[in-house]
């Protein structure tokens, strides 16, 4: 496949790439090498306790783009000398002034939150001001505005509320929305179950349970924010990501730094010490998430090439956990967001959990009503949690490859065992259970020891429910790993007979071989799926394919650690 993540990274996106050799091989589950990074989960900043304060600053800056342009943007940020402590994230975290999104704030269930908003930008740009959806805001300082209190240039304004229940809100500001929403002024606030849940089933409690003990058998750390999304037992998640959709029209940045720098040492509140940039019409050259544009989007998160843009999106899991995602609109549109290899079902939006009812027609906290969604609807203003699963059923061979029997050199196959459980699954409710070591915790078993085919590779008559097709049409370039199979070991089941004759052998192979596999180290062997929006212009970069709203959730296999330190 010919999109390489540090080729690109290098080029900085100068050249365009094709669509014809890229989608047929992202649009479906494909084997990938990847060289190794880390990745967070949702990183941010916190208080303490029952009571979080927080000091926010909004500033200029200019946010760094993959075409190597530099745009001007407003954002907040935390006061300089101010020292946050961060979730999510331990490595090089940091707040600076100024950030596209604004700081994430993680807060717990009850507590009382403060947040200081002082006002750093141009006098021109006038008052500013942050609205807290879904909460009961109170402000006694700053000046009153249309929407909420604002805070004049060079002074700060106060906000105080009670994170009154669990979910993934936005925040933004409540000044001239129009022009200060789309410069940057928009962020995410967390709030997280102030204890675990009552009263759940052993056997929801055990399957939670069981993927943190595998997880930690295998050499990972648990970096959830918490153990349930909400006060309810069938909300429990293993990994979390969030997602702030917008979008730039750069003509509008352009005229208000035009507009910022005639009117520099104007008196505020004078006349002519305004602006006035035409929002409309609007015609967004840049699709954002989390502040970014594919490829930067799949850097580390807090990386020094984007000081202004310290999250990326990168998503990883390992098959059967469940991954929580949280997403906000905070643009002017609509993006479809479309996770490939699943389903989402959504489970609230705007913190409010979406519930069925009894049949006396009261809420039922025994059954989630939220829908099976193909594309989750990014709506401006309105964030929704989601959970994304991914285990394998359903592709009707064994990714893991345990068919019995030797490889393609003749070495024996590792034949794991896979017991179902009520579900089906190989896991910790399995009799006798899935230990945490087990490389295939979470299969499907109905598929155990089925393979894709009866070559590993190239065309064949049958023999399984699936024929690869051709290597020298299916894979482009060094992110494809020549394999269906889930591992480190994945190439050594999936080379051409003629390759090699034992595994130790130096991998000489025909073109059947794909060519990254004598050029790269096996260090990660799983499967990738594009997740982005549906709108086709909103994958680019200036017009640009691929970049904007692209990223890739990548399902590893369980000898490969996700690092989510950073």
């Amino acid at each position: 496949m010919s999109l390489m993540r540090d080729a690109m990274r290098a080029t900085k996106m100068k050249k365009a790439i094709s669509k014809s050799s890229l989608l047929p091989v992202v649009m479906m589950a494909v084997a990938l090498l990847f060289t190794a990074t880390a990745h967070a989960a949702t990183p941010g900043i916190t208080g303490t306790g029952t009571v979080s304060t927080f000091n926010l600053t909004a500033q200029t800056a200019f946010l760094n783009q993959p075409d190597g342009s530099a745009v001007y943007s407003w954002g907040y940020g935390c006061v300089a000398g101010s020292a946050p402590s961060f979730v999510g994230v331990t490595a090089n975290a940091a707040c600076p002034t100024m950030q596209v999104p604004g700081p994430t704030m993680v807060v717990t269930e009850g507590a009382t939150v403060t947040v200081n908003l002082t006002n750093n930008l141009p006098t021109a740009v006038g008052n500013t001001s942050i609205l807290f959806p879904g909460f009961q805001v109170t402000s006694t300082t700053g000046v009153v505005g249309l929407l909420a209190h604002e805070a004049a240039p060079g002074t700060t304004v106060t906000y105080t509320f009670t994170a009154s229940t669990p979910g993934t809100h936005a925040y933004y500001s409540g000044t001239q929305g129009d022009l200060q929403i789309e410069m940057g002024l928009y962020g995410a606030i967390v709030v997280i179950p102030a204890s675990d849940p009552a009263g759940c089933l052993a056997s929801q409690v055990a399957l939670s349970n069981g993927n943190v003990a595998v997880e930690v058998a295998h050499g990972e750390s648990d970096f959830r924010l918490a153990h349930y999304a909400y006060d309810n037992c069938k909300t429990n998640y293993d990994r979390e990501y969030l997602f702030q959709w917008a979008e730039m029209d750069t003509n509008i940045h352009r005229q208000t730094l035009a507009q910022v720098t005639a009117k520099v040492g104007c008196v505020a509140g004078a006349v002519g010490c305004s602006l006035e940039v035409p929002t409309e019409p609007y015609h967004p050259e840049y699709f954002l998430i989390n502040g970014r544009s594919m490829p930067d989007l799949m850097d580390a998160n807090y990386g020094a090439e984007y000081p202004h843009q310290p999250y990326n999106g990168n998503p990883h899991m390992h098959p059967g956990e469940q991954v929580l995602i949280r997403t906000i609109g905070q643009g002017r549109w609509q993006h479809p967001f479309h996770e490939h290899g699943n389903h989402v079902r959504i489970l609230a939006r705007d913190g409010n959990l979406i519930l069925g009812t009894t049949a006396a027609g009261a809420a039922d906290p025994n059954s989630l009503a939220g829908l099976l969604m193909f594309n989750t609807d990014t709506t401006p203003g309105q964030a929704f949690d989601g959970i994304f699963y991914w285990s394998g059923r359903g592709l009707n061979w064994d990714p893991y490859a345990h068919h019995a029997g030797a490889d393609a050199f003749g070495d024996s196959l590792a034949v794991q065992n896979c017991y179902p459980d009520a579900n089906g699954y190989y896991t910790v409710n399995s009799s006798p259970a899935a230990p945490p070591s087990a490389i295939n915790y979470y299969e499907w078993c109905q598929d155990h020891n089925k393979p894709l085919e009866v070559a590993p590779l190239g065309d064949v008559a049958g023999g399984g429910p699936a024929t690869l097709p051709n290597p020298n049409i299916f894979t482009n370039g060094a992110w494809y790993g020549g394999s269906p199979y889930l591992g480190p070991d994945a190439t050594l089941r999936a080379v051409a007979a003629n390759c090699a004759t034992t595994s130790t052998a130096t991998l000489t192979c025909s073109s059947q071989q794909p060519s990254n596999t004598q050029a790269n180290p096996p260090n990660e062997r799983g499967f990738a799926f594009m997740w982005h929006s549906h709108n086709e212009r909103e994958i680019t970069t200036n017009n640009v394919f691929p970049g904007g709203m692209l990223m890739m959730m990548l399902v590893d296999s369980r000898e490969f650690v996700i690092d989510e330190s950073n």
